[in-house]
């Protein structure tokens, strides 16, 4: 494959998260910007993020064609793996610690394609269309339809241009997925739920742990209790809602905020509407029950 880089060299806003940035990114090269390559993501924005966000970002390269995607180990890199099953112990782990730093890429290496993001420009990012480069910062309003997938895009998700991201409702939550399901997620998303209720017009919120570590060490940290006390369902891990797994699906014409990584038709049930978003964003959304700038609940 090819080597591309993703350059955004300065820190991030408050209340901006791994995937507000990863959907930025997509919304500005196209979900075809990485067709054949690697993606490399360098600079500050992204190495300041701990390795839950890290792995949001480079499981979202998919979204953006790419093959793959990767940030260099470093030291946040080597203190999350440090004591993990698997890991290297003893001797064995300040030799691998020592191979791992030989992997960052070469000072002044040649990618085929360089991107330069600006990460002062990247807002609390929602999708207002069918792909996942239809984003938009939530201040913003739904976009005139550039072509005919636009187009088709807004018929699909009945939504007239111009019309204020912040006025959308929405029918169900869900706070999930590969892409935003660890306890980093699950934190955040209880933070913003602490001292709330669900909105008394959302139909169903919930959250649907990574994993069975990431379930036990959210019920450890009582965010299970809070999550649930605000009116969100407390689920068993899985896929879930993201691929309308079961009964966990979306009637035709329900909207949804979704932490997932895919918005396309039908993807959470057949003619539902999903807007991707950050845990946070979408644990506004339930207690708004609408899209929300998540700034906005924040003292």
């Amino acid at each position: 494959p090819r080597a591309m880089s993703i350059l955004a060299d300065g820190p991030i806003a408050p209340h901006v998260t791994a995937k507000d940035l990863i959907l930025h990114v997509i919304g500005v090269i196209g979900t075809a910007g990485g067709t054949g390559c690697v993606l490399e993501y360098a600079g500050r924005a992204f190495t300041d993020l701990s390795m839950e966000g890290r792995m949001t970002v480079c499981n979202m390269s998919i979204e953006a064609g790419a093959r793959a995607g990767l940030i260099a180990p470093d030291e946040t890199t080597f203190a999350y793996l440090k004591g993990r099953p698997m890991a290297p112990v003893g001797e064995a782990w300040g030799q691998g610690v020592a191979y791992w730093r030989t992997l960052a890429t070469d000072p002044g290496a040649a990618f085929d394609k360089e991107v330069t993001i600006d990460p002062a420009e990247v807002a609390p990012t929602v999708t207002w269309g069918t792909s996942p480069e239809h984003v938009a910062p939530i201040t913003a309003q739904v976009p005139e339809p550039r072509d005919e997938g636009q187009r088709r895009a807004l018929d699909y998700m009945a939504l007239t241009p111009g019309t204020r991201l912040v006025d959308i409702p929405v029918d169900k939550v869900f706070i999930g997925s590969c892409t935003n399901a660890r306890i980093e997620d699950l934190r955040a998303a209880a933070a913003v739920a602490r001292g709330r209720k669900v909105a008394p017009g959302v139909k169903l919120a919930m959250v649907v742990p990574g994993s069975g570590l990431v379930k036990a060490q959210a019920e450890a940290e009582g965010l299970d209790k809070i999550l649930t006390e605000a009116g969100f369902d407390w689920r068993e891990p899985g896929c879930s809602m993201c691929l309308a797994m079961n009964a966990d699906r979306l009637e035709p014409g329900e909207r949804c905020a979704a932490t997932s990584n895919r918005n396309f038709e039908g993807r959470q049930g057949k003619g539902g509407r999903t807007h991707l978003m950050s845990p946070a964003m979408a644990a506004a959304a339930a207690v708004t029950g609408r899209l929300t700038d998540v700034r906005a609940l924040s003292p």
